[in-house]
């Protein structure tokens, strides 16, 4: 293999050419071959070449023409929908929500499963439900596994993404101690050894999802928060303008200390923002003071807001003092953020801000700057994501195709987890033994 003065060969020059080709297509296009010189920096026999490649791969299909200035009209090429599939998987604290895309991630065929009972987050059920999920969008759709890049799941928690058998989950407020995940799910199966499983903390898929298609495109800098039970985030430093691959940073964010010997947190510490912002958190002390909570779970922990929401707006004094008090210590805890990561934008998402937003936004803001030293909070921006509910599973669905583009449109090889010590992959294991919620 031919190796220039960089150390690159000619097959990393040619993947990067694709890679670059379909990247600008994907977030810019459509455009035509002219208009590709000048927006990758190839040069019009690279292009020529590349795209012929994508072509003949299917992965580009013309999208019309357009009259030029005195020229002959110029052929527009698009990303070719159908070309290949993606599959973006939420574990959320109450439910797994699975959804299947095209490349240009349109949504197919989506699954959701509650997770139940409440506060039960056996590893096993959380396998079949993504199995089962996976089977059902694919059938759905019809869609078959040939053209499927891969599956992203999001979950809570720390994930190791290195770990010698593959990703590995650490979450400590479900009880998930060293959960070798992808082990888990590769061992049942249901998809071809091609097929790669992704997985990566929830918060992270938001941010991505976010930076790409939503409300922090064009930002260099951000902070992506997730505001659901509990409260996590995610640091962009390396945002593109156009969109395209970005590496977000998961943050536990949720568990930074605001008040020493302070409420019960759920992952067992006392004082962490979480047991004061979080919506399980934030209900809990409503309820304590005489509001109606609810049951409990996701479904019911939306309508308590709703219910909350609706106090606060009638002037009931207990409801405003619990909304007032979550967004000054949402504030305090952005201004921790503001300080040390300076960002451009701060975006709030999940199911809890998207519905608490719109009310304690403005407080959120007033607090945070009061929070935070004059420079850093002068230059930020805070607002709302602009993807809605299902940013989380979006997000998840970009992991296979951010490896997607790295390998220029083709798909990435995957080696075959090693055995995890500690773990089997078992009926007795994947039944949950040893994987509950302390």
């Amino acid at each position: 293999m031919t190796t220039g003065r960089s150390g690159r060969t000619v097959r990393d020059l040619r993947r990067g050419n694709r890679s670059s080709v379909l990247q600008r297509l994907y977030f810019g296009g459509p455009m035509s071959r002219q208009e590709l010189g000048p927006a990758t920096g190839l040069s019009s026999g690279s292009v020529s070449n590349v795209v012929g490649e994508l072509v003949a791969d299917g992965l580009l299909e013309e999208a019309g023409v357009v009259d030029s200035d005195g020229g002959r009209p110029r052929t527009l090429l698009r990303v070719t929908p159908g070309s290949a599939h993606m599959i973006g998987v939420d574990v959320g604290e109450t439910r797994v929500r699975v959804e299947l895309f095209d490349l240009t991630l349109t949504e197919l065929a989506r699954t959701e499963t509650p997770l139940l009972p409440r506060g039960c987050y056996d590893v096993g059920p959380v396998v079949d439900h993504i199995q089962a999920g996976i089977a059902t969008v694919l059938a759905e759709a019809g869609v078959g596994t040939g053209r499927l890049l891969g599956v992203g799941v999001g979950v809570p928690g720390i994930v190791d993404r290195e770990a010698p058998g593959g990703a590995v989950v650490h979450g400590q407020t479900i009880g998930w101690d060293a959960v070798p995940l992808e082990a888990l799910l590769r061992a049942t199966g249901a998809l071809p050894e091609e097929v790669p499983y992704i997985i990566d903390n929830g918060a992270r898929t938001l941010g991505q999802a976010e930076m790409w298609f939503g409300a922090g495109r064009g930002a260099r800098e951000a902070v992506v928060v997730l505001f659901g039970s509990g409260v996590g985030a995610s640091l962009i430093t390396d945002g593109s303008p156009d969109g395209g691959t970005t590496e977000g940073t998961p943050l536990e964010w949720g568990h930074l200390t605001v008040s020493v010997r302070g409420r019960r947190c759920r992952c067992g510490a006392r004082g962490c923002l979480e047991a004061y912002t979080g919506a399980e958190s934030l209900l809990a002390r409503w309820a304590e003071r005489g509001g109606n909570a609810g049951a409990g779970g996701e479904a019911d922990e939306e309508h308590a807001l709703s219910a909350l929401l609706a106090a606060a707006r009638a002037a009931d004094p207990v409801a405003v003092e619990v909304l007032e008090e979550t967004a000054e210590y949402l504030g305090a805890g952005l201004s921790d953020l503001v300080n040390l990561f300076q960002p451009e934008r701060i975006l709030i998402g999940g199911w809890a801000g998207l519905m608490l937003g719109p009310y304690i936004l403005d407080a959120v803001r007033e607090h945070a700057t009061r929070y935070s030293l004059h420079h850093p909070a002068g230059r930020v921006s805070i607002g709302m994501g602009s993807l809605g509910p299902d940013a989380v599973t979006v997000g998840a669905a970009t992991l296979p195709l951010s490896a997607f583009f790295a390998t220029g449109g083709r798909r990435a090889p995957v080696e075959p987890p090693a055995e995890q010590p500690g773990w089997q992959t078992s009926l007795e294991v994947r039944s949950g033994a040893g994987a509950r919620r302390g």
